[in-house]
């Protein structure tokens, strides 16, 4: 290898151990291959390339299960003659050049060859799989190649994996270097502590290893950057977003239900941009249907319940409603607040804040009334859309099923949860969500209360420095609030 080629990189293994699986989650590339349970899915070498800045510096190459190890051993020993002693290289070459490695062994010799035309082979294991002489046998026709090689333990995060008997079966083959890889659910600093391992293996292509690192660590903090701005947008929209109605209870629950289904359609938005930024699409996490009531409740943006399960206090009024999420405030200066109050009350005592005189257009709205979304609306769209941000960071492009909400889940029970499956992808409380389960909320979503112009929901909306300034200021101040910083600041009680 010439010291400006591109690292060659061969993926190995035995059938159905999740070597495209592999190739999907390091590329980030849901498409690549097809990955089904059934063994033999892939029957041709295929390549993927790995680039920083626009420069390719390794290839990985996808190849078929080996299936006949022990066979294919058993026939390599008939090649070599009485008195001879060919090395590892020679026995496979001998191999390649017979008329059995274009019928029987027509499987491995795709891997052969590859792997003899590699810098080195990632060797996927199923941890699950109990260790059999089988394994032992691949390993051993692969060491014939002499090439470099870094065994990837895979599905780890399962009740069955059987992580100890592969370190000591590993370790008694002289493979010391390994790293554990899920490509379910790979950990944050998985793929780089992948690359830095090899890099043991590969000192004279060290310097590129590193460039995949380091080109790796600006992408994700670019992509947690664009995704923090997301949120932050879907926040300033919702809290700068007013619907003025006619004071009367008709027109009140018209606007509440305008509200309510503006703000699903916008935090469904900020959702399939969020995918999109980590590359997956809507089968990661499909839209799901908002009744009020029923067994999906938990999906809803306005039940009161779903704001329970996320450790967000509930006030009498909106736990005894119908219809929820809304702040009104009175704008007619001719009503007292009593009548402003018993108005509120009226319609299931769900408008938190009815008593609070509306004074930024008062004189100009008589006889209306303004609905915003309310504080704690807000505090489960954030929760939510910081969880599922949380899921998309640890899920990798090789799962199959969907992400979901877990309704059940409470923040006190979040531990239990917080252990990913093999099944599904689960979105869980973070661990410092207090911040914003019972927290002042930012300084820059309390501007934006009195800014209907900030919000792209409104007819007034329009862009300005100021609202440019406080989406990027909530941006900044969103990593503090997730479950990648430790929590030492007490909080308000509920």
């Amino acid at each position: 290898m010439t010291p400006d080629a591109a690292l060659r990189l061969a993926v190995v293994g035995h059938t159905n151990t999740g070597k495209t699986s592999l190739l999907r989650t390091l590329t980030r590339d849901p498409e690549f291959g097809e990955v089904r349970d059934n063994p033999g899915t892939t029957r041709k070498v295929q390549g993927a390339h790995l680039l920083a800045d626009g420069q390719r510096l390794a290839t990985l190459y996808d190849t078929p299960g080996l299936e006949d190890a022990s066979a294919l051993l058993d026939y390599l020993d008939t090649l070599i003659k009485p008195g001879e002693r060919p090395d590892g290289p020679e026995r496979l070459n001998r191999f390649l050049d017979s008329p059995e490695s274009r019928r029987r062994f027509e499987q491995e010799t795709r891997v052969l060859r590859q792997l003899l035309d590699s810098d080195a082979a990632l060797y996927v294991i199923d941890a699950r799989d109990p260790v059999l002489g089988k394994h032992r046998d691949e390993l051993q026709l692969l060491a014939y190649a002499g090439k470099p090689l870094l065994p990837i333990l895979n599905f780890t995060h399962t009740p069955q994996s059987r992580l100890p008997a592969w370190r000591e079966a590993l370790r008694r083959l002289g493979l010391h270097v390994l790293v554990e890889f899920d490509t379910i659910a790979p950990p944050l600093d998985g793929q780089s502590s992948l690359y830095e391992r090899l890099a043991l293996l590969l000192e004279t292509s060290a310097h590129k290893l590193q460039a995949l690192r380091d080109a790796l660590r600006r992408e994700d903090q670019r992509r947690r950057q664009d995704a923090l701005r997301l949120i932050a947008e879907l926040l300033i929209d919702a809290a700068a977003w007013r619907v003025h109605c006619a004071a009367d209870q008709p027109a009140l629950e018209a606007a509440t239900q305008t509200l309510r289904e503006r703000l699903r359609q916008r935090e469904q938005r900020c959702v399939d941009a969020l995918l999109q930024c980590h590359h997956f699409d809507s089968r990661s996490y499909p839209a799901h249907s908002l009744p009020l009531q029923g067994e999906r409740w938990g999906m809803d943006l306005f039940h009161p319940q779903a704001l329970k399960n996320l450790g967000i206090h509930v006030g009498k009024g909106m736990a005894a409603g119908a219809m929820t999420g809304a702040t009104v405030d009175a704008f007619l200066a001719g009503v007292s607040l009593g009548a402003a109050t018993l108005a509120g009350a009226a319609i299931g005592g769900l408008w938190q804040g009815a008593d609070k005189l509306g004074k930024r257009l008062l004189g100009r709205l008589r006889g209306w009334r303004e609905l915003s979304v309310d504080d704690s609306v807000l505090r489960l769209l954030a929760l939510r859309q910081l969880t599922l941000l949380q899921a998309l960071e640890r899920r990798g492009h090789a799962a199959q099923t969907p992400i979901v909400l877990d309704a059940g889940t409470q923040a006190e029970n979040r531990s239990a949860a917080a252990a990913p499956t093999h099944h599904s992808t689960t979105l869980s409380v973070p661990p410092n969500a207090a911040r914003w389960q019972r927290g002042p909320l930012p300084a820059t979503l309390l501007a934006a209360r009195a800014q209907p112009s900030w919000s792209t929901l409104s007819s007034e909306y329009r862009s300005s420095p100021a609202r440019e300034a406080a989406v990027q200021a909530l941006a900044d101040t969103l990593p503090n609030l997730d479950d990648r910083e430790t929590d030492t600041n007490a909080v308000n009680p509920e």
